[in-house]
């Protein structure tokens, strides 16, 4: 009978310090400040406008996607991402990016885009 109450209590142990790892390890923050990214070590969630006056690179046989967002201070980054394009890239007013800065960019493992929403409320036209 001790065996059991010992043997449940070791399980109990290893997955509570089993999730205590894998909640270290995928805390990820926010930065709106392109300048804080290059010097964070971990995944981090950037948001910012896609620069579109730089315009996008897609290399179809690698799949890699290039562009460049700005952040609210006006600071600009490269982001590479490995994937195709995400939908409504083009039409979309800022990105959330998830990643690393390593190298020189920002490398993204997943992009969010946000786009200007078809249900926002119409200015009434005004009667001629």
């Amino acid at each position: 009978m001790k065996n059991k109450y010992i043997f449940g209590g070791g399980i109990i142990v290893v997955f509570l310090g089993f999730m205590l790892f894998l909640f270290t390890q995928t805390n990820v923050s926010y930065e709106n400040d392109f300048t804080k990214i290059k010097t964070v070590d971990k995944t981090i969630k950037a948001t910012g406008e896609w620069v579109k006056e730089k315009h996008y690179q897609f290399n179809s046989s690698k799949r890699i996607l290039t562009f460049f967002l700005r952040d609210n201070n006006g600071n600009e980054i490269k982001v590479v991402y490995n994937g195709s394009i995400p939908n409504n890239f083009e039409s979309c007013t800022s990105m959330v990016v998830t990643g690393k800065y390593q190298n020189g960019y920002f490398q993204a493992s997943d992009i969010l885009t946000k786009c200007p929403s078809k249900y926002e409320e119409q200015m009434p036209q005004e009667a001629s």
